[in-house]
């Protein structure tokens, strides 16, 4: 029992310094250990069909199937060619390192939402219905739909998804941070 209370005791001292760390705003940017790249980052499937598996190696079970190249997926965790990654629905396992590509898209995860020409204010979660034609008004993207990201503003991302590209509300997409900002 006195060995418990030890590691309880230590975790409690590790927890605490964490705490203030994160308290005086020095909590460090967590890089994965084997490629010492961001965690969690977004990345996206490489191949159309990725085992994804309950461990990190081909002995473990296959828990999914994901049936989608370019489905963008967050890296949580990274152990020698393996890494852990999770997707819009919380879904996700294990995958092989060459199975994910480092090129960034998102899935539309809001129904109907406008794809346009330019950003248009904070929210711009106009509605597709009674999509006029207008010149900012370019598709509709309907939750699902997988596209490229090749920008991100504050409260906007451009997107390229068959054969449209515009401007969609960072908030009705899953693949890049709220916080996030980036020109390719």
């Amino acid at each position: 029992m006195g060995r418990l209370i030890g590691v309880a005791g230590g975790a409690a001292v590790m927890l605490a310094a964490w705490l203030a760390s994160v308290a005086g705003g020095v909590a460090a940017e967590a890089l994965g250990p084997v490629t010492r790249l961001p965690l969690p980052r977004y990345v996206s499937l490489n191949a159309a069909e990725v085992n994804v598996r309950r461990g990190p190696g081909t002995e473990y079970r296959r828990d999914w199937l994901f049936k989608r190249r370019g489905l963008p997926v967050r890296v949580i965790d990274e152990y020698g060619h393996w890494r852990r990654i999770e997707d819009h629905e919380g879904a996700g396992g294990w995958v092989y390192h060459a199975l994910i590509s480092g090129r960034r898209t998102a899935v539309v995860v809001a129904e109907g939402v406008l794809l346009r020409a330019q950003p248009a204010g904070e929210t711009g979660l106009a509605s597709c219905a009674g999509l006029s034609g207008g010149e900012e008004a370019l598709a509709c993207a309907e939750a699902g739909v997988v596209g490229r990201l090749r920008a991100c503003e504050a409260h906007w991302c451009e997107i390229e998804a068959e054969g449209y590209r515009g401007w969609v509300p960072k908030a009705a997409i899953w693949g890049a941070d709220a916080e996030e900002t980036f020109e390719r």
